[in-house]
């Protein structure tokens, strides 16, 4: 059984994923399950708490991504050259690694322990540094070294020696130019000579125009300094390469405290995702106890709305009743009352404490669990053939063997999804194994007797859901120590179910002295309760919040007042079909589309708009919009002509005759 599902943990872990930065981070998250060592367990806490506290205090820390830095200090170690690009993400993450030693001296100032951590981080200063002054803007900068900005020097000279002789052979030449400026074509220096002045200028032919009539000539001139130029971007290629193998073995000797400080960032990473959580949560350090004892106090459910959501007091463990330590609770009320909401708050809190996060309550005393089972759901699934009552009993049985004295169980309507009686057989059953395992265990429940059994058993208690009688809304108000009920003859009462239908419900659930013990609201008087309903309806702006029992019993109520109204739509395609059965008749010739093909109608249109149609190899069926009237049987054929000569076979027309004569037993056989 997938319990984070159940329960909705899997959520809670997805936004707890989002406030993470690095990927290690992240997947420890996904990992993360509850913890089993006390000390452990609070030294997680803790951090939570300290975690938090530093980031209210200092704001956010500074973090980032280290999954391409990973990749780059591999390639380092490799002994391979890094680029400069490479170089600039590694000074980046040394910069981190400054900023995240400052955000944490800063922390010592406000004595947060996880602020000494920053003893474990080293920002590498010379390494960093270096590696900003040589590398600028994706590539080594000119003055990364003296070679370096010297052999860049002497190219730009060269460059512009190279332009300023094409430019004066092109002035000394004007009559020959094809236009009035140098260019570039394949890294030479050219001017652009007219075809019949090739002669005229000395140099190498490097290209043509689309047309052919202006040819691209390198001077002879120029040509001497394009060779200086080669010789020295050799240098400078040389000299690059020197500069990043020089950086590139800084960085793979600091592999190993690189390495270190990876580590700490996703360490960091992890822990103030836990911080970052709880401020979003507006979350609270839980105590935890080995005990068995779950004290919540104004506790939420952390998926919903804080505005909206009624704050949930919860206690089992203790000695609620006098001389017994209450270690199940049966929780009863009417339908979306909140009793899910209600045990599932419980269990997702205390899985989270166990977790090593704060929880969603003012105050919390949480116990440690060795397993957390439960059974939400109706389970149904067709593919596996589980109706609703095999998939609870199928997670129960799993739950039953599971389950031990340290266990923490929820079930949601244990023993429904069939017969009442035997539904409520097998809950008390479960009920009962539960006790003896010594699990603290919350179920909700429907069964009156449940609730009896819950009252009189040792270690339960019976809990209720309260509800507004007046308003016919739950308040999600758990109530410990008070049995329920379903409110489902009120609610219908109240919404002007008819008295004499009341009764009979209320006979057959609980005898006719029930009958006569129940408060109806103004018996005989069905229409000023419909009134009443009528009003009440105006009020009841928020259908979300109204329970099940009310609107089913309001859907009744509709029912009645507009019976006699609604009437049955009959279909009007009798007569359209009988109209079509007379548009084509047996032997008319038709065009069958789209194929344009001509064939005779062999059965007339029935009821489903199909006729048949003889085309010249086969019969078929096809829709009457397929096909239009290309000449009419009476243009075709006599008035008595026999159709049977075209359409039947020669073994059913003997069949046939025979029949005209005598009784045989052969039967017409039809394609």
């Amino acid at each position: 059984m997938n319990i984070e599902k159940q329960i909705e943990f899997d959520k809670i872990k997805e936004l707890w994923t989002n406030l993470a930065v690095t990927e290690w981070a992240k997947e420890k998250i996904r990992e993360t399950t509850f913890c089993l060592v006390e000390a452990e367990l609070r030294k997680q806490l803790r951090d939570t708490t300290n975690s938090r506290k530093l980031i209210e205090e200092l704001g956010t820390p500074p973090l980032q991504n280290l999954t391409e830095i990973k990749e780059i200090m591999m390639i380092a170690d490799k002994g391979d050259c890094l680029t400069p690009y490479q170089l600039e993400r590694l000074e980046k993450v040394l910069a981190v690694v400054k900023r995240l030693k400052d955000y944490l001296r800063r922390g010592k100032e406000v004595e947060n322990p996880l602020a000494y951590y920053e003893e474990n981080l080293d920002a590498m200063e010379e390494l960093r540094e270096e590696i900003a002054r040589q590398i600028r803007s994706g590539g080594v900068d000119d003055y990364a070294s003296k070679e370096l900005a010297q052999i860049r020097g002497q190219i730009v000279k060269c460059e512009e020696q190279m332009k300023q002789k094409a430019e004066q052979v092109m002035r000394s030449n004007k009559d020959c130019m094809a236009d009035h400026f140098c260019t570039i074509r394949s890294g030479r220096v050219c001017i652009p000579v007219k075809r019949e002045c090739k002669l005229k200028i000395s140099g190498s032919v490097i290209d043509k125009s689309a047309t052919g009539s202006t040819l691209f000539i390198e001077p002879t001139g120029a040509a001497k300094y394009y060779e200086e130029l080669q010789l020295l971007r050799i240098e400078e290629e040389n000299e690059v390469y020197r500069i990043l193998y020089t950086l590139t073995a800084m960085a793979a000797a600091s592999s190993a405290v690189m390495d270190g400080n990876i580590t700490m960032i996703e360490k960091l990473d992890f822990l103030f995702s836990k911080g970052k959580l709880s401020i979003d949560l507006d979350g609270t350090e839980p105590a935890v106890n080995t005990e068995r004892r779950i004290i919540l106090k104004d506790a939420r459910h952390p998926l919903m709305d804080k505005a909206v959501n009624v704050p949930l007091q919860f206690s089992i463990g203790e000695n609620i009743r006098s001389g017994e330590t209450v270690r199940g609770i049966v929780v009863t009320g009417p339908n979306t009352g909140g009793k899910t909401v209600a045990i599932k708050t419980v269990m997702l809190n205390c899985l989270m404490a166990q977790c090593g996060l704060h929880v969603a309550c003012k105050e919390a005393d949480i116990c440690m669990n060795s397993s957390y089972l439960c059974d939400i759901g109706d389970g149904q699934n067709i593919a596996e053939n589980l109706s609703t009552f095999s998939a609870h009993m199928k997670n129960v049985l799993e739950v039953l063997r599971e389950v031990d004295g340290e266990s923490f169980v929820i079930m949601d309507e244990v023993g429904s999804g069939t017969d009442p009686a035997e539904g409520m057989g097998i809950a008390i059953a479960i009920l009962e194994e539960l006790r003896k395992s010594g699990a603290i265990f919350l179920v909700t429940t429907h069964y009156p007797e449940v609730k009896e059994y819950a009252d009189k058993a040792k270690d339960i208690m019976n809990a209720r859901m309260t509800f507004d009688k007046e308003t016919l809304r739950p308040t999600y108000q758990l109530i410990i120590g008070e049995a329920g009920e379903s409110c489902a003859f009120y609610i219908a009462d109240r919404l002007g179910m008819p008295g004499e239908m009341l009764k009979n419900a209320i006979r057959a659930a609980y005898g006719e002295a029930a009958v006569e013990e129940y408060p109806f609201q103004g018996e005989g008087a069905g229409s000023d309760r419909m009134e009443v309903v009528e009003g009440k309806h105006s009020m009841e702006t928020e259908h979300s919040m109204e329970t099940e029992h009310s609107i089913q019993a309001k859907r009744f109520v509709e029912a009645e007042r507009f019976a006699g109204k609604s009437r049955i739509v009959k279909s009007r395609t009798t007569k359209k079909n009988t109209e079509l059965g007379a548009k084509y008749k047996r032997g008319d010739s038709v065009m069958v589309y789209p194929d344009k093909k001509i064939g005779i109608v062999c059965e007339p249109i029935n009821e489903k708009g199909v006729l048949r149609v003889q085309l010249p190899d086969k019969k078929i069926w096809i829709n009457h919009k397929r096909v239009k009237l290309h000449v009419a049987a009476a243009e075709l054929y006599p008035e008595d002509y026999d159709f049977s000569i075209i359409f039947d076979t020669v073994a059913n027309r003997k069949i046939r005759h025979d029949m005209d004569r005598k009784y045989t037993e052969d039967v017409i056989r039809y394609e």
